[in-house]
This record gives C-alpha cells, structure tokens and sequence, in this order.
C-alpha cells in the first residue's frame, strides 16, 4: 500500500495527502476527512524511512531480540530506555523469534533503514558481518563475541561451573541440572546451553562426582527457546522421576528455576531445606524471591551498549571494537534458595 494508492482513493493529490499525514494547516477540513478516510479503509501506514527524511525526523535505534517480553532481555530492555531518556531518539524493536531468527533480523532491515542496532543472542559469523556491515551505521553485538563490531558477552561456562560449585561447597553430591533443549539445534542455537553444560560438568568432575548425562533435562514447551517457567517445572519433574534422591538443581535461568520450584513444591519437596536451587541471570523477581542466581548485569550492559550506540550516531568512531567480556557473578550472599553464603566471583 503506496500514498499513490491513497490519492486516488480520495480523489486528490499525492501533496495533499502528504500534508494530511503531516497535519499541515494547508487542508480544507473537508478534504482531510476524505484522505483520513481513505488511509482507514485502506489501513495505509506510511513508510517510516521515506517519512523520516522528508521531515529530517529524528535518529532511530534498533532492537533486536529473541523475545521482548522475555524477562531476561525485558532487563536489558531498562538499561537501553535508561540511556534514551535524555535523548531525542525512536527506539524500534525486532523480536526475532527462535525458529528463524536471521531470517526475521534480514526481513525487519530491509523494511528500513536504522541509525544504530543493538543485536542480542545471534552467534556471529561471516554472513551476519557482511549484512551488518551493508547497514553503514553503529551496531553493538550483545551475547556474543565479535572482533568486527562492538559486543559485550559473558563466559557462560565459567558461571555455570562457578554455579554448580557452589552447590558443592554446600554438600550436595547429586545435582540435576536444567538446561534449553541442546539436542534440536533446528529450533535454538545451543551455544551457550552447551556452554552452561560443561561449566557444570567441569565443576562435578573436578569434585571427584560423575557426570551424568540423565541429568540434564530440559523441559518440552519451546515457548523462549526452552527457557521459561514451563518448561523448568518440566524438566524438574523428569529429573525426579529419574532420581527422587537428587537434594539440588542447576537451572540455566532464573525462569526455568521459578518452574523447578514450584515443581518440588507440588512433589511436596521444601526448598532450600530438602531441595536446593540456583538459577541464571539475577532477573528483578528473583532478588524478591530469594533466589540464588548468577548475576548477568543485564541492565547495565544495555545501558553501555545503548552509550556506544549513542557516541556513534555522534560520529564518534573507533578503529578497534571495544569488546567486553564479562564474568557472572554468583548472587547468593543473603538469598536462600541455594543453601549457604558465597561471595562474588569473576
């Protein structure tokens, strides 16, 4: 649908309807209930990249995530409308989904263009470099490691084995952990599940207790690539049906720990006192809900990557990529769930 489709509709210039969507004063009123008319029963939504250059409109950065309502990344979400707040900026968001997320990254691009892109979870390779770089503007690469643009991203492994330790230190021998479906690499890319995998089988072999591979499970609903409340409380019932002895859980996020609870809870298992849980990522329920969690600084990160973004719309420019590796830290000093103390990590 064109503004051309929209004039001839309403019988009138393709001007006058530029002016209508402009609320210039130049229009009869008689004349702007016809064009409103039209742009209503044509359900026509103006172009934002053909609006926004005909008007020198403001800048827009772009978002783009595997799931907006996804309390992990609705974290990093915060950080990203902290750092807007003082400036004229549209923020446009891209949900990518987890079945085709490069194809859903391609589609939204080419709707428009984009000033600046966040781009959250999306493994970097030689193909994704070479579209980014056709956008000819600032990209900051969140979760990733990238040596061609800026990113921040965490050593997964080391937060899971940091995790799992901790689970150790405090005397428990059989420890399940819950995991994204890293089997079906079709629907999720299973980098980092794989990852938390073997910081939690590093941290049992090195305490002298076997790996095993029964006890990883992940749940079936693939609602947010497996890591939702639903499927932890799926995984954790596996995980008692293989071994009611299991006394803590590793969950891969703090969503999945949520279900696990509840799960234990209806096999009538007390957490911390008969089962203990840690979960991953320190999302704002969990400080309330005194859950032992690995701190990702959601919220921080995208507060610095919406900065990087914002200096590079200034023309600010560097020769070299600030790439940001963080350490989770292990949040349990005054929390529950995960039965004990420990300090930070990292």
């Amino acid at each position: 649908m064109t503004i051309y489709v929209v004039a001839d509709r309403a019988g009138v210039a393709i001007s006058t309807v530029s002016r209508v969507l402009n609320d210039s004063p130049e229009v009869s009123e008689e004349t702007r209930e016809r064009v409103k008319a039209a742009i209503e029963d044509l359900q026509f939504r103006p172009d934002r990249t053909a609006k926004a250059l005909a008007q020198r409109q403001t800048d827009w950065l772009a978002v783009a995530v595997p799931s907006s309502t996804s309390q992990f990344y609705n974290e990093m979400l915060k950080g990203v409308k902290d750092c807007l707040r003082e400036h004229d900026i549209d923020l446009l968001l891209c949900n990518l989904g987890s079945a085709a997320p490069r194809e859903t990254l391609w589609r939204f691009l080419t709707r428009g263009a984009v000033d600046a892109l966040m781009l959250a979870s999306l493994p970097v390779d030689e193909r994704l470099v070479h579209e980014l770089r056709m956008l000819h503007a600032p990209v900051v690469i969140v979760g990733a490691a990238s040596e061609d643009f800026d990113c921040f991203y965490w050593d997964d492994e080391a937060g899971a084995h940091a995790a799992t330790n901790h689970l150790i230190e405090n005397g428990h021998q059989r420890i399940g952990m819950i995991t994204a479906n890293v089997w079906d690499s079709k629907l999720i890319d299973n980098q980092v599940s794989n990852l938390r995998v073997k910081g939690y089988r590093r941290a049992l072999e090195e305490a002298g207790i076997g790996f095993d591979p029964e006890l990883v499970q992940s749940g079936r609903t693939l609602k947010h690539a497996g890591f939702s409340e639903e499927a932890g409380y799926e995984a954790m019932q596996k995980l008692l049906a293989i071994d009611a002895s299991i006394s803590a859980v590793f969950a891969s996020s703090d969503v999945q720990a949520i279900g696990a609870w509840n799960a234990l809870r209806d096999a009538g298992r007390k957490v911390p006192e008969e089962a203990a849980i840690v979960g991953y990522d320190d999302i704002k329920i969990s400080r309330y809900i005194g859950l032992t969690s690995v701190d990702q600084r959601m919220q921080q990160i995208g507060y610095r990557a919406t900065a990087i973004l914002l200096s590079g719309l200034a023309g600010a420019r560097s020769d070299q990529p600030n790439r940001n590796a963080s350490y989770p830290n292990l949040e349990s000093e005054t929390r529950a769930t995960g039965n004990g103390r420990r300090s930070d990590f990292g």
